[in-house]
């Protein structure tokens, strides 16, 4: 049975019903971060934290460090000052016992530290009050040398107001410096932690939102444009188009149910009004009675027939008895079978065809073909030519046919592959609107496609396309029957 085309345009049809687009508005367009940002605040403060707390107390062990090495080297340089002014004393008198010591431990004194002076072999000589009570404090201790000769020795201890109290000074303004700092830092690192975090949750949010509103029914729910770095920006788009397409679906799904339902109506009606006819006496059985009758309940197959077959298509189910073949011999076959119905509506069938080979069901090919060529002699008027060419392009099989007819309209061309669609010059013809839809999902079972070119008023060309068959791969393939993919 020849396949009734798509381009049978026009038949009236049900409106579908489509969600106005006004009500798709951005879902959650108020959410607000939930404790997710929160989280992944305080998650950035405590790295941030711990950063700057390593980086503080690296700071202030460095800093201590050298504060100490700085005053060490301050009171030595002061002991070797002291012990020079000793050395100065003992060689005036050459000995200490006249040594005048006290210009020494007045140096000391006003130098805020407590001095001992011993002789050589490290007896006291001379030391401040003090000295005996700063037990325990830092103290240095200098050779006093006079010449080369070592006379004594200098220890010096520091007293709290003196090197020793501007070293504890020093460091404690570095370490309140340093805690400072960090606390600043940390306080911005939560701000900027805070910022961050809602700038990734917020379309995280609205997605959450948007996906529970589509739960609840609201099929018009969509994320909209969200201002997000890089996947989370994606993500919110790809969802926006994953629901688009579920609306499509639906939209097809509606339009599917009513079209079958507009379509079975009429058989339906007639046969019901028929049979009515005949039970009631009005009209008597006749064989032109019981033709109408049967001529309905063909249709009715038919429409069954082209359901069923796409359905298997869609449902990956479709069984494809491949095997290699001649896409040209298919075609001449297939333009065979027509050539009576061509003749005799005086139209000229023109075929350049090129042997190709493919890997593919025979029989489901010729079905394509030869709806291809159904639609070309409904659409072209007597007087008129449909030309068939196939041949190899590259690693493609292709099949061409073109017409002379009357053309698709370049608004209606983009649906001619949809199911039941028919554009306005359906008027005048019958079918059932399904048959290019049955085509292209048998293309794509094969692994090709089926496309249009037209032009309203010169003419419309069908394009299949096919990969060839390997003749490496499937020179010694058997007939091999199995399930196909549909898309």
């Amino acid at each position: 049975m020849a396949e009734e085309g798509k381009r049978q345009y026009g038949a009236p049809r049900r409106p579908a019903e489509t969600a106005p687009l006004a009500n798709r508005h951005p879902a959650a367009a108020a959410a607000k971060p939930g404790p997710i940002a929160l989280r992944l605040a305080l998650v950035f403060a405590a790295v941030a934290l711990a950063a700057i707390a390593l980086l503080a107390g690296l700071t202030a062990a460095f800093a201590s460090a050298d504060v100490s090495a700085l005053a060490s080297r301050d009171r030595k340089e002061l002991t070797s000052v002291i012990a020079l002014a000793a050395g100065g004393a003992w060689d005036r008198s050459n000995s200490w016992a006249r040594a005048d010591l006290s210009p020494v431990l007045d140096l000391s004194t006003r130098s805020g530290t407590d001095v001992q002076i011993r002789d050589q072999a490290g007896r006291p000589v001379a030391a401040t009050p003090g000295f005996t009570a700063l037990r325990g404090r830092p103290q240095y201790s200098w050779p006093v040398r006079v010449g080369r000769e070592r006379v004594g020795q200098v220890v010096v201890r520091f007293t709290v107001p003196g090197l020793d109290s501007a070293d504890e000074a020093l460091r404690g303004a570095l370490l309140r410096a340093i805690a400072g700092a960090a606390g600043l830092a940390a306080l911005l690192a939560l701000l900027a932690g805070l910022a961050v975090a809602r700038r990734i949750t917020r379309p995280v949010a609205r997605l959450i939102a948007a996906t529970r509103a589509m739960a609840q029914g609201d099929r018009s729910s969509r994320v909209g444009p969200v201002r997000a770095p890089g996947e989370l920006g994606e993500l919110a788009t790809a969802f926006d188009q994953m629901a688009d397409a579920l609306d499509r679906q639906e939209q097809l799904r509606r339009d599917l149910v009513a079209d079958v339902a507009h379509e079975l109506r009429t058989p339906i009606a007639v046969l019901q009004a028929e049979h009515e006819a005949l039970l009631d006496g009005v009209a008597e059985p006749s064989p032109a009675q019981f033709g109408a009758l049967r001529d309905q309940v063909l249709r009715l197959a038919r429409i069954v027939g082209d359901l069923q077959t796409l359905s298997e298509a869609d449902a990956a189910s479709l069984r494809l008895a491949t095997e290699r073949a001649d896409l040209a011999d298919i075609a001449a076959t297939a333009a065979d079978s027509l050539a009576g119905r061509f003749e005799a509506a005086g139209i000229t069938v023109a075929r350049r065809l090129a042997p190709v080979e493919v890997v593919a069901d025979a029989d489901r090919l010729h079905q394509v073909i030869t709806n291809l060529l159904t639609n070309a002699l409904k659409f072209t008027p007597a007087g008129g030519q449909v030309t068939i060419d196939a041949g190899p392009a590259d690693d493609r099989a292709v099949l061409r046919v073109s017409d002379t007819g009357v053309g698709i309209p370049a608004a209606e061309l983009p649906r001619i592959f949809d199911r039941f669609w028919r554009g306005h010059l359906a008027v005048s013809t019958g079918g059932s609107g399904i048959g290019l839809a049955v085509a292209a999902e048998l293309a794509r079972a094969h692994g090709g496609e089926l496309t249009a070119a037209s032009k309203e008023g010169t003419g419309t060309q069908m394009t299949l396309t096919l990969p060839r068959a390997s003749s490496a791969h499937y020179s010694a393939r058997p007939r091999v029957q199995h399930t196909c993919t549909g898309s």
